[in-house]
């Protein structure tokens, strides 16, 4: 069994295979963009949410949810690219970093956890399932990805970059499951949290090796004047940068993705899982 489940996508546009042709990697085709998205009802729903159910839900995982079903209104998007040819995930995975202290306390480490099949699963499911992920993280007790860790801690300086390559290699473009590695390490898209660390706006560079070719970085809600009705008042807004490969994905895919998120985020009594007689705080 390869690495992925992928489907070889036949019908690719004539602008698609010259954006194909004149990048050669992941390196080069960076394109950055923002959306800023009123967060009132987000933040009325997540605190109606954990009184129903007691779960600590946070707006990254519903991000998650929303970015999920926008890759299922969008499937092109859920790609990687392999001998210059674009093959559709199967799957939707999304990756989200997490920050652990490395050796002790003061010694920050980024890691990771992927969570698949985001979109056929309920608010609740992924609250539970990513904080278990999590505490195995922060724990060190995913056995995998320690193994990888210690393993990079090993290798000589001087190897990183031709190691990295050679394992996109064999990982992305030969689809080969590594003995070692964890199947798909890094799903369809990654997500950053960058709001925990109190700032609006950053752009996270692609990770050539992931073979992943969407990031967002996940601003501060902040309380910024707005127009609504004609007057300027007080609102919640939060900014959601991104990052992509424009050899897969282009403005058409971006607008259709950053619909949906803006539906789900925006309006998210009406898309996420309902709360059937669940106090609602009042809102912001």
């Amino acid at each position: 069994m390869g690495n992925l489940e992928l489907t070889k996508k036949k019908d690719v546009s004539s602008f698609r295979k010259i954006a194909i042709g004149t990048w050669q990697t992941a390196y080069d085709p960076q394109v950055y963009g923002t959306m800023d998205l009123r967060m009132e009802e987000a933040l009325r729903y997540l605190a109606a949410f954990r009184a129903h159910t007691g779960r600590r839900a946070t707006i990254s995982h519903m991000v998650a949810k929303a970015v999920a079903a926008a890759l299922v209104e969008m499937p092109d998007a859920n790609a990687v690219l392999r001998w210059n040819r674009i093959y559709v995930r199967k799957r939707i995975g999304v990756f989200f970093q997490v920050v652990m202290e490395d050796e002790g306390p003061g010694k920050v480490d980024l890691s990771g956890a992927t969570l698949y099949d985001v979109e056929k699963k309920s608010l609740a499911e992924i609250c539970d399932e990513f904080q278990a992920k999590v505490d195995l993280v922060r724990q060190r007790k995913d056995k995998a990805l320690e193994k990888t860790r210690n393993s990079f801690k090993k290798v000589p300086y001087w190897f990183l970059n031709r190691l990295l390559k050679i394992m996109s290699f064999l990982n992305g473009t030969l689809n080969l499951k590594l003995p070692g590695v964890p199947k798909d390490p890094f799903g369809s898209i990654m997500v950053t949290n960058i709001g925990t660390l109190g700032l609006d706006v950053a752009y996270v560079p692609l990770v050539p090796y992931s073979r992943v070719p969407l990031l967002l970085a996940v601003g501060a809600v902040k309380d910024v004047p707005v127009v609504d009705g004609g007057a300027v008042v007080p609102g919640k807004v939060m900014r959601i940068s991104a990052t992509f490969d424009h050899r897969i994905i282009d403005g058409f895919h971006a607008a259709v993705m950053s619909r949906v998120l803006r539906k789900w985020l925006e309006k998210p009594f009406d898309h996420f899982d309902k709360l059937d007689g669940a106090p609602l705080a009042p809102a912001p």
